[in-house]
């Protein structure tokens, strides 16, 4: 009998309807939730500094919603919305009054660790005073925790998958040399944890997505040798797709090597096939042994940040654009600032200064912009008046050994004890079907927007932006890869110039992905683009025109 896991959150902020639909659209044995992007917890260090709860509160009202009945039909509940506070959290959730036995997991937090503080992405080494420091947990302290007979489990910083895999270990006693298996529901919980965008959401192809104004949540049949069926409660809106779960597998990864706590997923080796309408099979899946260190976020305070922007119309755009900066620089001079960033993309002239006073930061620089307001190019107008500048955090992603990092799982006022994860068997060469190659060099072709073609999938990670880019068939693969390199994606979107790219290959998802290092700076909190997430750089490239095989062209 399989193992039903329905998700309902993808984001601190997402559908508060979204638990009763999955409890009430149809059978379940679990219900999971993601509360915490790499964002959230800097957010919550934030509430917690003005004397509100560090955890997710909209979790609670779910609860109030939902947990009778998940207590009458034994649905299980498990979400990291604990946040900085898992057992407060928990606290909350007693405090409704229901006979739910309700467990949480602590020992993510390492601010007191002597941690080496090197960034994972820039190898620089942090000299600022950590505000918040939280390790990536696995899976076993779930297991553990629902195997004591918690109806509730919350926790802090776990990873995003943990919530699918814990379950896992729990119903179908996975021990750690189980590495297919548990990379497999690392797979299924790399695509349900962000909601919607596997069943339409946020999709390239949106107009294939029926009544995507009433999108419903994902939940994945989970099996005991870790294959799973990715679908939705029928009556959902919303469409469960190979397309659709393709662009979540691709969304916030790096190399196809899927690194966590529990096991490395070999993202390289994933089968997708419909097996029906809202129905997509996920199988032949791949583990490694995990690495022996676990990933710390890192957050700390890096001053303040004031934007200004500047709407620019009619002529000479860029003659405008140079006089506004000059007008604004002599009242405000640019060099007195830490850091300054000016972007222009008509007709948005769009000013970000950063610096560790925030009187700096505040009304002198936004007073200084309304100040040329006469005194400027012709059609002077923002979009905002002037105002003090906001405090900002910067993420920074370490390491930690993970011997250093002790779970602990508590339920009723007493201590579960939590298994250790065991020896597993060392790594062995896992094979990779070759990619296909492109034998149509010679046929007719037409100038077309890529997107006409390919799908995308942007996100964040830290400072990186990652973007994956596929196609429906091995033939369309073979003309994107050997079309699409790292070099054509930088000329078909210069804003990427400078940054380092990598690329890829996925040719069992007909993918490609890049990261584009450093594209966001210092991560999402801190970083002065339009655009902070890179949400939208997949439709940009999308946008763009290549050549394009005739027959491709639907």
């Amino acid at each position: 009998m399989v193992l039903r896991i329905a998700n309902c959150s993808g984001f601190y902020g997402d559908r508060l309807s979204a638990a009763r639909e999955m409890v009430e659209g149809g059978p379940i044995d679990v219900l999971t939730g993601d509360w915490l992007a790499e964002l959230t917890m800097l957010i919550l260090a934030g509430n917690r500094m003005k004397g509100r709860p560090g955890y997710a509160t909209t979790f609670v009202k779910q609860m109030e919603q939902v947990l009778g009945t998940c207590l009458e039909r034994g649905i299980k509940v498990v979400s990291n919305a604990g946040g900085l506070d898992p057992e407060g959290c928990a606290a909350a959730i007693e405090k409704l009054g229901l006979p739910a036995k309700v467990a949480y997991v602590t020992g993510d937090d390492v601010t007191g660790h002597d941690l080496d503080l090197v960034n994972l992405d820039t190898g620089e080494k942090l000299a600022e005073p950590v505000l918040t420091a939280n390790a990536y947990l696995g899976a076993r302290p779930v297991a553990a925790a629902l195997s004591a007979g918690a109806d509730v489990v919350v926790t802090g910083r776990i990873t995003d998958a943990a919530l699918v895999t814990g379950p896992g270990i729990w119903r179908y006693g996975w021990q750690a040399g189980d590495l297919d298996a548990l990379a497999s529901s690392v797979v299924a919980g790399h695509v349900i944890e962000c909601g919607c965008q596997a069943t339409g959401g946020n999709y390239a192809f949106f107009h294939e997505v029926p009544d995507l104004a009433h999108c419903g949540f994902p939940l994945v049949e989970l099996h005991e040798d870790g294959s799973s069926v990715i679908t939705k409660h029928p009556g959902a809106g919303g469409l469960v797709s190979v397309g659709t779960v393709t662009a979540q597998l691709l969304y916030e990864i790096a190399s196809p090597r899927y690194l966590g706590p529990d096991v490395v997923a070999r993202f390289d080796t994933i089968s997708l096939s419909q097996e029906g309408p809202d129905r997509v099979r996920v199988s032949g899946v791949r583990g490694e042994p995990p690495p022996d260190t676990l990933k710390v976020a890192v957050n700390y305070l890096g001053g303040y940040r004031n934007t200004m922007t500047l709407v620019l119309t009619g002529l000479d755009l860029e003659e405008k654009a140079r006089v506004a900066q000059e007008t604004i620089w002599a009242r405000a001079p640019r060099e007195s600032f830490e850091s300054v960033d000016v972007s222009f993309d008509p007709p948005l002239l769009r000013i970000t200064v950063m610096d560790r006073d925030a009187r700096r930061a505040g009304r002198a620089f936004s007073s200084a912009v309304v100040e040329t307001g006469l005194a400027s190019y012709p059609g002077f107008y923002g979009l905002a008046p002037p105002g003090d500048a906001s405090p900002y955090g910067v993420y920074w992603p370490t390491l930690i050994p993970a011997a250093d990092v002790t779970p602990r799982v508590f339920m009723g006022g007493e201590e579960v004890a939590v298994p250790s994860d065991g020896s597993c068997s060392p790594a062995v060469e896992v094979p990779v079907a070759p990619p296909p190659r492109w034998e149509g060099a010679e046929v007719p072709t037409v100038t077309a927007p890529l997107g006409r073609v390919a799908g995308a999938r942007s996100g964040d990670k830290g400072g990186n932006a990652n973007l994956g880019v596929w196609v429906r068939t091995p033939e369309e693969y073979g003309w994107l890869a050997a079309t699409l390199t790292a070099e054509r994606l930088v000329e078909l979107l210069p804003g990427l110039e400078g940054s380092r790219v990598e690329r890829y290959e996925l040719p069992n998802l007909n993918a490609l992905n890049f990261v584009v290092h450093g594209l966001l700076g210092r991560g999402v909190a801190a970083s002065p683009r339009l655009d902070p997430q890179a949400k939208a750089l997949g439709e940009e490239l999308r946008a763009q025109t290549v050549e394009v095989p005739k027959t491709f062209l639907r």
